[in-house]
């Protein structure tokens, strides 16, 4: 039986192509964890990075030119990311890509064998965040350090109102379409639990124009992802996505069509309280 995971890596492989027509919103993240990285002062000359989740590259390129001497493992669920994320890198000698689900690698991974964690746009697909979070403190050396982005409770909360609104009208009770995102404390209390220091945590908004809502819907799909875990389909669920789009383009119209908004949780978390990689600086990101 296919799990969820693989069905995640699945849909992710199919959409490859045009990912990066569409993810301005994960290359915006990825642009914030890169700046925060950079404060990490006393990254060994040669460490080993790891990142979970490289996608088509956008981050994995962006490592490997703030470490040139690096050894870094990219590693992602989709074949078709991985072929255009080598692509784009064009750095077979430093770069390992790896093909294997994120949470299976962090649980048989070798304890103590990384410098750096780091991940984008990824750790809200993971099954089980609190074991993944633990096999990841396991893994880092003395010093080493953990970065992720990933997306906060308010994201397309546009697309949940107008779903909510609909189901309303109708008077029914309001079912939920896609993922629920985890809050920053929430996920700051699991990486104390892991056995994380110095957690430190910054959220942003982003707010995207679309042409339509249905604009909307179909970019992320294009990405690999859904903000809605459902699809229009004949009867009832039709007619409900028809009222969606309706408030939708009413209550959250913007100039140029509507508005749709990315609550962004940037994380720093590190392997021991003292000695810790960053140096805060006047421009820190994360400040």
């Amino acid at each position: 039986m296919e799990s969820s995971m693989e069905s995640i890596g699945r849909r992710f492989d199919r959409n490859a192509a045009r990912y990066d027509a569409h993810a301005d919103v994960q290359r915006r993240m990825a642009a914030r964890l890169a700046a925060a990285l950079r404060g990490w002062r006393n990254v060994p000359q040669q460490a080993h990075a790891v990142e979970i989740g490289c996608g088509t590259g956008a981050l994995t390129a962006r490592l490997a030119e703030g470490w040139p001497e690096a050894r870094l493992t990219a590693l992602d669920a989709a074949p078709a990311m991985l072929r255009l994320a080598r692509q784009r890198c064009g750095l077979a000698e430093r770069v390992c890509f790896i093909q294997a689900d994120a949470e299976t690698w962090a649980a048989e991974a070798p304890s103590a064998s990384c410098d750096v964690i780091v991940s984008n746009a990824c750790f809200q697909w993971l099954r089980d965040p609190e074991a993944t979070l633990r096999h990841l403190r396991r893994l880092l050396r003395p010093g080493g350090g953990l970065a992720f982005a990933t997306f906060g409770p308010d994201t397309f909360f546009e697309l949940h109102e107008s779903f909510r609104t609909a189901y309303l009208a109708r008077g029914l009770e309001p079912q939920r379409h896609g993922l629920s995102f985890r809050e920053a404390d929430g996920w700051k209390a699991m990486l104390e639990q892991a056995g994380f220091a110095d957690v430190r945590m910054k959220r942003s908004m982003y707010r995207e124009t679309y042409p339509s809502a249905r604009a909307f819907l179909h970019s992320v799909q294009a990405t690999g992802a859904s903000a809605t875990q459902a699809r229009p389909a004949a009867g009832g669920m039709r007619s409900l996505f028809a009222d969606m789009f309706e408030v939708y383009e009413s209550r959250f119209a913007v100039e140029g069509g509507v508005a749709a908004s990315y609550d962004v949780v940037t994380v720093e978390a590190f392997a021991e309280p003292r000695g810790r990689l960053r140096v805060p600086s006047a421009d820190d990101p994360l400040s």
